[in-house]
């Protein structure tokens, strides 16, 4: 069987998925928080006006698209503390853990920059009226200003995942959705003597909500005693440009994965914005619907990255390719729910961000590909991210590429363009691009796992 998933008895595949699970549950949380502070940047705009929801849904594209591919790159942090973690390696994790501070911090100034020097361009490319373009570039400008924050927080973020402590990490960012709805009710809507900004008071809110999110886990993470033992804030030190490079080589192509995928998505945005506010405002909504449920397969990754780096840095190659079955077991189960319940309440969902009649209905028309290609995406996410754990990631970003820029991009424009298909040919490529990944990123998964577990076994039957 294919991961050896028969390797072991069935007690023993619950028991994997529950110590899976009870590492996914608190990430899962966090990240639906994390992605609800967008949904509500999208309810808000959507009930000022559809120009302002079109703005959001414009600057938010440009933001996330750099935003997860920063971090994209942060992940690299990840396995490498896992697998320091599981090899006993307590001082290492200390100072590794500085490093991937001072890389955060510096990676995030240059996202910020980033973010300013695309907004110009951009808001002239759009041709949507004055106010649109206007609102896009504000919140662009303001939402800018929390990236910093966001690159610090994540590493921390990857500092207690990696060491099993991801519950702070969901109590945090359960706080900043929190405190992100009454600053969105004050800036966008002008309260307690302010201005009212629109849609771009939407950037403002998640700026500061960013900050709030980086500083209050720094705290928890600074004074709380299990981690005084790792030392991550016992001593100064400046960055190390060795320790620096090694982020950089296992990061790059990491953030270049996140970057081809959502991509993929983001840029759809941006290409069918000649089509009409519409369709720039159905694409925005079920975005966040399809980010929000894709934050399941995503949790479940992160936890098997961190679950299958801890076996590969105790040497246990065997156990490590077990463990990757078992997450993508539960990957797909997930997935089977989260398209349901797609296929069941789509004019549901859709009609929770918006009253506009126009917007409903096409949405609850993409949420069908959304609902298509649930389980593709559930499977070449844990695939991926399972690789990461082995600290795999040259060959997974060749194949993101292919399939998400290649047949997505690529296919999409071609259907949606040039064909006359619009924004529905757009999401067909999708379905097809992410069903390509996913097999071919279970492939590469099995045959490397597989070997390095083969590898292993010779290794053990080698006399004294």
């Amino acid at each position: 069987m294919m991961f050896e998933l028969n390797r072991f008895g069935g007690g023993e595949f619950r028991a994997e998925a529950g110590r899976i699970l009870h590492l996914a549950l608190p990430i899962l949380i966090a990240q639906v928080a994390q992605v609800g502070v967008g949904v509500v940047d999208t309810v808000m705009a959507g009930h000022v006006s559809a120009d302002d929801l079109a703005a959001v849904a414009l600057g938010s594209n440009v933001f996330i698209t750099v935003y997860v591919t920063f971090l994209g790159v942060m992940s690299a942090l990840q396995p490498i503390l896992a697998q320091l973690y599981g090899a006993g390696k307590t001082d290492a994790i200390g100072s590794t853990a500085r490093q991937g501070v001072w890389f955060g911090l510096m990676l995030g100034v240059l996202g910020m920059v980033l973010l300013w020097l695309l907004a110009w361009p951009l808001q002239h490319y759009l041709n949507l009226g004055d106010y649109v373009e206007r609102t896009f570039g504000d919140f662009v400008f303001w939402i800018a200003l929390g990236m910093p924050a966001a690159m610090l927080h994540r590493a921390l973020y990857a500092y207690a995942a990696s060491l099993n402590r991801p519950k702070p990490i969901m109590v945090v960012s359960l706080l900043a959705l929190l405190l992100n709805i009454p600053l969105n009710y004050v800036f966008v809507y002008g309260k307690l003597g302010l201005p009212e900004m629109g849609g771009a008071g939407c950037g403002l809110a998640s700026a500061l909500c960013f900050w709030f999110n980086a500083t209050v886990l720094g705290l928890y993470v600074m004074r709380h005693r299990f981690f005084a033992q790792f030392g991550l804030f016992s001593r100064f030190e400046w960055p190390q440009w060795g320790a620096q490079k090694s982020i950089v080589k296992l990061g790059v192509p990491m953030g270049l994965s996140f970057f081809l995928e959502v991509s993929s998505f983001t840029f759809i945005g941006l290409l069918i914005a000649r089509f009409g506010v519409t369709q720039v405002a159905a694409q925005q909504v079920v975005i966040n619907i399809s980010s929000l449920l894709y934050m399941l397969p995503q949790s479940v990754g992160t936890a098997l990255a961190v679950c299958v780096g801890q076996q590969v840095g105790k040497g246990d190659w065997q156990r490590a390719r077990y463990v990757s079955g078992v997450g993508l077991s539960i990957g797909i189960a997930g997935a089977m729910i989260t398209g349901l319940l797609l296929l069941l309440f789509r004019h549901f969902w859709v009609g929770l961000y918006t009253q506009d009649a126009a917007v409903i209905s096409m949405g609850a028309g993409l949420l069908l590909f959304a609902a298509v290609f649930q389980l593709s995406d559930a499977v070449q996410t844990t695939a991926s991210y399972s690789l990461r754990g082995y600290k795999l990631a040259k060959v997974p970003m060749l194949i993101h590429a292919f399939s998400f820029w290649g047949l997505g991009l690529g296919l999409g424009s071609l259907l949606g363009l040039y064909w006359g298909m619009e924004i529905y040919g757009f999401w067909l490529s999708l379905v097809v691009s992410l069903t390509g990944a996913a097999v071919a990123l279970v492939w590469y998964l099995n045959s490397q796992s597989r070997r390095f577990a083969a590898q292993q076994g010779k290794f053990n039957e080698r006399p004294a």
